[in-house]
């Protein structure tokens, strides 16, 4: 879990992402970001997320329970 906090704060440009943290309250989670959140969850998890999957989480901790192992 960890690492996916990390790798999705370089994401969104943070030095930092918690559980918690609410997703549309960074200032670069916009359209680009969540490419790269579906690219990154296909290239290093495996898993294949649409834009709409992405979008329906509301914290970094919903992303990561689509993402996660």
């Amino acid at each position: 879990m960890e690492k996916f906090f990390e790798e999705l704060a370089d994401i969104l440009d943070v030095d930092e992402v918690n559980a918690e943290d609410i997703l549309e309250d960074f200032d670069e989670y916009d359209s680009l970001s969540i490419l790269t959140v579906i690219s990154l969850a296909g290239s290093k998890y495996g898993k294949t997320l649409t834009a709409q999957d992405v979008r329906a989480c509301k914290t970094a901790q919903d992303l990561y329970s689509l993402v996660g192992d």
